[in-house]
């Protein structure tokens, strides 16, 4: 009933899951990812308990085939089961049970699983594949998950339909503020086009929660200054911090008010 991709990015320095289902809210089960140690999808007869299974044992040290041979070994329902797996070294592995629902399977390439049940058949999985491949130059680990998402849907994805989808990218300091591993965490939980959808919050997620390069920041000269302060209170605020609090800018814009990213330049330039 899902379709799936594991992959640790190409620096190695990030792990992430795209999915998608005609499940409700399939984030909410299927993905688990931890910086500097790997990341897991679990689904078909989904054993939630898995994900923090599978993240200990390769906490431990445990390779993922190692970790997928220990939870297999101990799971009664295995063969309903269906992982995917990729470790801190990129090493990937697959299992599909022999009693998942038709069509079922999934391949293992340098650090990407990919796997799913109920789809319309291989052409999903291989088309995943195909455009992991053909995205190799992208940078952002996160748009190489939802280009392969994407064109597994387009494929025919879940015979059944679609319903929902989720995108989970971890990397040391990305989240908020710089203080956790989260660099992406979206979920569309019940859509009639959840993965478009999914594309939608990724941009505005690179947009809120990601921080500027520096080649995206402005310098803020006191003529820039002087033109950011007419705009602002023409808006309605008494400076640019108070714009930026209410807009949810902070992360594109210095806190001392020497630099402003260009993209928040331009939306506040109208």
């Amino acid at each position: 009933m899902t379709f799936s991709i594991v992959a640790r990015s190409a620096d190695g320095q990030s792990w992430g899951v795209a999915v998608a289902s005609k499940f409700l809210a399939v984030g909410s089960a299927v993905p688990a990812a931890v910086a500097g140690i790997g990341a897991l999808a679990t689904q078909a007869e989904a054993n939630l308990s898995w994900k923090g299974i599978g993240l200990s044992l390769l906490d431990e040290g445990a390779t993922a085939q190692v970790a997928l041979d220990r939870m297999l070994e101990e799971d009664e329902k295995r063969d309903h089961r269906q992982i995917g797996m990729v470790d801190v070294d990129g090493l990937a592995v697959t299992h599909t049970g022999s009693a998942c629902y038709d069509w079922a399977g999934g391949l293992t390439a340098e650090g990407l699983a990919i796997q799913g049940n109920i789809l319309t058949g291989p052409e999903v999985v291989e088309a995943m594949k195909a455009a992991w491949d053909d995205s190799v130059e992208e940078p952002s680990l996160a748009r190489r998950l939802l280009a392969a998402l994407t064109a597994g849907d387009d494929a025919g994805g879940d015979k059944r339909g679609r319903q929902s989808a989720a995108l989970l990218v971890v990397s040391e300091g990305a989240g908020y503020g710089g203080l956790d591993d989260v660099a992406v965490d979206l979920r569309v939980d019940d859509a009639a086009a959840p993965i478009p959808e999914l594309a939608r919050l990724l941009d505005l997620n690179d947009l809120y929660l990601t921080a500027s390069t520096d080649a995206e920041k402005v310098e803020i000269t006191p003529e820039l200054e002087a033109e950011i302060d007419r705009l602002v209170r023409a808006a309605g605020h008494a400076d640019l911090a108070s714009w930026v609090g209410t807009e949810n800018y902070e992360m594109r814009v210095a806190d001392d008010g020497t630099w402003i990213d260009e993209q928040i330049l331009a939306i506040l330039r109208g």
